[in-house]
């Protein structure tokens, strides 16, 4: 059996990594309440015990806007939280997979960012996720698996899935930003894609996403088409593109943060799932209820 710690457990993503787990792996999945990462004392003793082979940190700061007034908590979290795993996890013989953001990037570029690409983030919530992943590297070494991704909702929590079908039953008309470009990601493949690099025992710093490229507006548009044949949202509501500045939110958002997953696709032999048919599977989870 492999052992497996993951933190966050009641984030999206620490919720499909409890539902998808492999044969021959023993989980513990722990939330805030059960262990904060802020504290270093709390993580030691709690690795110590468990002596895991992996921890999964699956838990983060993703207040993306809060954080440009709430740095404090950002960088407790996203920054001392990750050095007291990646420590820990040194101490005790685990290895250590870090989940990272596409928001360490500026969003400059008009190419997918590669893993090796130089992080530029515009705010303090990248920052914070940049300040962690420099932390896990100084820490762990060429043993730290980072896994970056972007745009991630579930079934589970509040994302940008639940909060569209929540503002298309409630109006007729919204506006959606469709100068920001990325791919959204189902925690579901996410924790997937974890789970088989774990498996071939992957170092280093990859990319994970969903397959394809979408805006703000185009994922939108995808969400009301399968609300509404899946019977989710009572009517047609009209959906119109709108630009960033037209939006203007406390934290910067990258406007191109496609990310290159060839590295990870290699390394596990998994293509991944296009964005619309992992959103058709989430959105059906909502439909049975």
């Amino acid at each position: 059996m492999t052992s497996i710690l993951v933190t966050g457990a009641n984030g999206q993503l620490g919720q499909e990594l409890q539902r998808a787990v492999p044969q021959g792996v023993a989980l513990i999945a722990l939330g805030r309440q059960e262990l904060d990462i802020a504290d270093a004392s709390a993580v030691s003793r709690k690795v110590a015990e468990v002596r895991p082979d992996w921890i999964i940190n699956a838990a983060a700061y993703t207040a993306v806007d809060k954080a440009e007034s709430d740095e404090e908590m950002a960088m407790a979290i996203n920054v001392t939280g990750a050095e007291n795993l990646a420590s820990a996890a040194l101490e005790f013989g685990a290895r250590l997979a870090h989940v990272s953001t596409d928001f360490v990037f500026d969003g400059c570029k008009s190419r997918p960012y590669q893993p090796d690409d130089a992080m530029n983030p515009a705010g303090v919530y990248g920052e914070t996720k940049q300040k962690g992943e420099q932390a896990v590297r100084e820490v762990m070494g060429d043993d730290a698996l980072i896994v970056r991704t972007a745009w991630v909702y579930s079934a589970h929590g509040n994302n940008f899935v639940k909060t569209m079908l929540r503002l298309m039953s409630e109006r007729e008309e919204l506006g959606v930003i469709e100068d920001q470009v990325g791919t959204p990601t189902w925690a579901a493949e996410l924790a997937k894609v974890l789970y088989l690099a774990i498996d071939k025992s992957l170092a280093g710093t990859y990319h994970w996403t969903d397959t394809g490229v979408a805006s703000w507006y185009d994922f939108a548009v995808a969400i009301h088409e399968l609300g509404r044949s899946m019977g989710l949202l009572p009517r047609d509501v009209t959906i119109n593109p709108i630009s960033t500045e037209a939006y203007p939110t406390p934290a910067a958002r990258p406007a191109y943060s496609v990310l290159s997953k060839e590295a990870m696709r290699q390394a596990t032999g998994y293509t991944g799932m296009h964005w619309r048919a992992a959103l058709n599977n989430m959105m059906k989870e909502l439909e049975n209820g």
